[in-house]
């Protein structure tokens, strides 16, 4: 069992700058594939990023590639979401994933573990 704690949510302007983390605790972080996901009002959730367990295979949603780096510290059991010129599309609750199966997915119902998210708002 993987318990995630999503933080850093926040309010910012248009063009601006936000980093949420994510730490996880109770299971083997490392073993885990991991995933930001985020859902607006109203929307399904979607697909944002996601990094493999060493790091090294990074993965992005075209809506935020070039704007949004994912990136995790094994040391600390921690995933990031650097977010750079945000635009009020952006505005959403933002969910960190993990995935223990072997195979990379961009699917919500393939990731194991969630956290309870965090809310990121955008104005402009």
């Amino acid at each position: 069992q993987v318990h995630l704690v999503e933080s850093g949510g926040g309010l910012v302007q248009a063009g601006g700058s936000l980093t949420v983390s994510c730490v996880a605790s109770g299971g083997s972080f490392r073993s885990h594939d991991m995933g930001w996901f985020r859902q607006a009002p109203g929307k399904e959730r979607e697909f944002v990023a996601r990094i493999s367990r060493s790091g090294g295979t990074l993965q992005y949603a075209d809506s935020v590639k070039g704007r949004f780096t994912i990136s995790r510290d094994n040391f600390r059991n921690t995933v990031y979401l650097q977010m750079n010129n945000l635009k009020a599309e952006d505005t959403a609750v933002y969910y960190c994933a993990a995935d223990s199966s072997p195979f990379s997915s961009i699917l919500p119902e393939a990731y194991d573990y969630w956290g309870q998210g965090t809310q990121v708002t955008v104005s402009s």
